[in-house]
């Protein structure tokens, strides 16, 4: 039995049009805005929400920090999340709600609204040494329709300080504000002093032959 390519071509457009729903719907990594891409891709025509993290602004190496991705507004009847971070030597723990996919955080199932907000808990393990790292979130507010159209997303992202946070390069020795050329110039009177000697005792010789 042979189907003609013209229904072929339809199921793939249809497939095409179906799949970034149905991937999202149980979550989807790399759209945290980290890499610059979020769910404001696929997920528009809604009102925009706002989004947000709570949780310490600074960690000690190696401790666990507990943060909070909120999402508020726009269509609020489920929302989804993707959570990163910008340091491989960090690890993030997903709480209820949230799964690991890679080395990031999605949400398993959209998650209904409460009020007009929600929330998603996870821990993040900050690395043993002195760093700075970054948080990056993208939220999706959704209508709940089950299809990309009417909803819409927003990313935010919080700088946490580890320790002393990451260590300021020292300038090199010698360096300086004048280009390196300190040394030179603090040294330039002895060097100046024996030239003009020089050319003092070279006169003298002549006037003497």
């Amino acid at each position: 039995m042979r189907i003609p390519f013209r229904i072929v071509g339809m199921f793939a457009i249809t497939l095409s049009w179906s799949t970034p729903a149905f991937a999202t719907s149980t979550g989807i990594a790399g759209q945290s805005g980290k890499d610059g891409a979020a769910c404001s891709v696929c997920h528009q025509g809604g009102q925009l929400p706002t989004v947000e993290f709570e949780g310490p602004a600074s960690l000690a190496p190696g401790a666990t920090g507990q943060y909070t991705f909120i999402i508020r507004g726009g269509p609020a009847k489920t929302g989804g999340a993707d959570i990163a971070v910008d340091n491989t030597q960090a690890s993030l723990q997903g709480g209820a709600g949230l799964k690991k996919l890679g080395s990031e955080l999605t949400h398993s199932a959209p998650r209904p609204f409460t009020g007009n907000e929600v929330r998603f808990d996870f821990s993040l393990v900050a690395p043993a040494t002195d760093v700075t790292l970054t948080l990056f979130g993208a939220g999706n507010s959704s209508n709940a329709d089950q299809s990309s159209e009417g909803d819409r997303a927003a990313s935010a992202k919080l700088t946490v300080k580890v320790g002393n946070g990451t260590p300021v390069e020292e300038p090199a020795p010698g360096g300086g504000e004048d280009g390196g050329g300190g040394c030179a110039a603090a040294g330039g009177g002895p060097g100046w002093g024996l030239m003009a000697a020089g050319a003092s005792w070279a006169l003298l010789r002549r006037r003497r032959s």
